[in-house]
C-alpha cells in the first residue's frame, strides 16, 4: 500500500523533518489517515530535540487539491469535519518550531491555507493559490478567516475565501501569503535549504523570536474552533449536499 503522507530526515538537511504529500494520482487531495500521520509528524517534532524545523512539500505541478472528496461527503454525512482535521489544525498552530513551505502548482483549500501557519514559503511561478469553500456551501477552517485579513487586508482575504477568487503566485508574494518566487525545478531545494538554515540557528533564540513575531496563538486556536463549529452546521445542509452532488457529477 502506497504512504500517501512522507515523513522524512533528509542527512543532507540535519535537523529538518519533511512532511511530504505522496498522492499525485489524487492531486494530493488530503485523507483522513493522511492528517493523522500529519499530526504524528508534528507532536513528534515538538518533542524531539533532533528536529528543529519542519517542511511540507508536495510533489511536482500539484501541492495540494485539499480534502478528499469522499471523505468530505462522509463528514456531510456525520455533520462535521473529522477528529483527524481538527487535530492537525490545532497541532499546527501550536507548533513551538519553525515551519516551511514549498509549492509548485496546485494549491487548494487547505492546501492555501496551511501557509498562513507556515513561516517561509517559497513557489514556483506556476503556482495557483484558491480556496472553493463558499462554492461548496462550506466555510472558510484553519483559522484562515482571522489569519489571511490580518495578513492581506480585508478585500484581498474576502476575495480569496469568500468569493473563490484564485491567486497566482506574483500575486500571492505581493499579498504575504508566500515569501520568495523561483523556478519550478528549485522549490524543494529552496524550501529545504531555507528550513536547513533555520535548523542551525540558536534555538532558544529562534523559538522566542518566532513567538513574538506570531503573537498570541489562543486567538488562532478559538478561531479554528469557531469555524468548525460553522463548518459542521454547513455540512448538514441542504446546499452542502447540493454542492457535494455536483461537484462530484464533474
Amino acid at each position: 500500500m502506497t504512504d500517501h503522507v512522507l515523513v522524512e530526515r533528509p542527512e543532507t538537511y540535519p535537523g529538518v523533518q519533511v512532511i511530504r504529500f505522496n498522492r499525485p494520482d489524487k492531486k494530493n487531495a488530503i485523507t483522513r489517515e493522511m492528517y493523522a500521520k500529519m499530526t504524528n509528524a508534528l507532536t513528534v517534532a515538538g518533542s524531539d530535540a533532533a528536529i528543529r524545523a519542519t517542511a511540507f512539500l508536495g510533489t511536482e505541478g500539484c501541492f495540494s487539491a485539499g480534502n478528499d472528496m469522499n471523505d468530505f461527503l462522509a463528514f456531510a454525512m456525520g455533520g462535521s469535519m473529522g477528529r483527524e482535521v481538527l487535530d492537525f489544525l490545532r497541532a499546527l498552530a501550536s507548533a513551538t518550531k519553525p515551519v516551511v513551505s514549498g509549492v509548485d502548482g496546485l494549491a487548494i483549500g487547505i492546501g492555501t491555507t496551511i501557509h498562513l501557519h507556515c513561516d517561509l514559503t517559497v513557489a514556483s511561478a506556476r503556482s495557483v493559490f484558491k480556496t472553493p469553500f463558499v462554492d461548496l456551501a462550506l466555510v472558510p477552517e484553519a483559522a484562515s478567516s482571522l489569519l489571511a485579513p490580518r495578513l492581506m487586508g480585508h478585500q484581498r482575504a474576502f476575495a480569496l475565501l469568500a468569493a473563490g477568487e484564485p491567486l497566482e503566485a506574483a500575486e500571492a508574494l505581493q499579498a504575504g501569503l508566500i515569501w520568495k518566487i523561483v523556478g519550478e525545478n528549485a522549490v524543494e531545494e529552496e524550501t529545504l535549504s531555507v528550513a536547513g538554515r533555520l535548523a542551525k540557528k540558536p534555538s532558544e533564540a529562534l523559538r522566542i523570536a518566532r513567538d513574538l513575531i506570531r503573537g498570541e496563538r489562543n486567538d488562532v486556536l478559538a478561531r479554528i474552533d469557531k469555524e468548525a463549529e460553522h463548518f459542521a452546521a454547513q455540512l448538514k445542509s441542504a446546499e452542502a449536499r447540493a454542492a457535494f452532488e455536483a461537484f462530484m457529477r464533474r
